[in-house]
């Protein structure tokens, strides 16, 4: 891609991304699917094409777009974070649960400090049955992350139980 091509995408793709961000989704996605036309290989482009399309409801229509971006390389970081976060939650609308799984445990295994991605993470597993991983995961989140002054007052009750439901001491 030349600069001048780079240049039109760039301003095209913000200029889609403000539409999304003023409410005007419709709009966005129309322009985003041309910009994905026109940039097939372009990974932050289909990144922003599944957000738009998840976003009017449209999930399964999402999933193509978030698996190409995260196929691709170039997202930025917080991107990458937002692709796998979108798409295991996607899969998980759509009740592909173990694909969900899959996805958010990648998403984890790259960002393990992120809790939107671990909490929905516990969903997906809870649509499993794996309800005490879940719960675990729920729990660490809370001990580690709750201002709530009488969590904090037992967070050290919570962090042991976290780690074994079952424990009795």
């Amino acid at each position: 891609m030349n600069d001048h091509d780079r240049n039109d995408r760039d301003s095209l793709l913000a200029a889609a991304v403000a539409l999304r961000a003023e409410g005007r989704r419709e709009e966005a996605r129309q322009r985003l699917l041309a910009l994905c036309a026109a940039f097939p290989d372009d990974a932050a482009v289909a990144y922003q094409t599944a957000w738009a399309h998840d976003v009017l409801g449209l999930e399964a229509e999402a999933v193509p777009f978030y698996e190409r971006a995260l196929a691709g390389a170039g997202l930025t970081e917080e991107d990458r974070r937002g692709a796998l976060l979108g798409l295991g939650s996607t899969y998980r609308v759509l009740g592909q649960y173990e694909k969900a799984v899959r996805t958010l445990r990648e998403g984890v295994g790259q960002f393990p400090g992120d809790g939107a991605l671990r909490t929905f993470l516990a969903m997906a597993l809870f649509n499993t049955g794996a309800h005490h991983e879940a719960m675990r995961l729920l729990l660490e989140l809370l001990a580690s992350g709750s201002t709530d002054p009488s969590v904090r007052e037992y967070h050290e009750a919570i962090a042991h139980y976290a780690q074994d439901l079952h424990a009795t001491v």
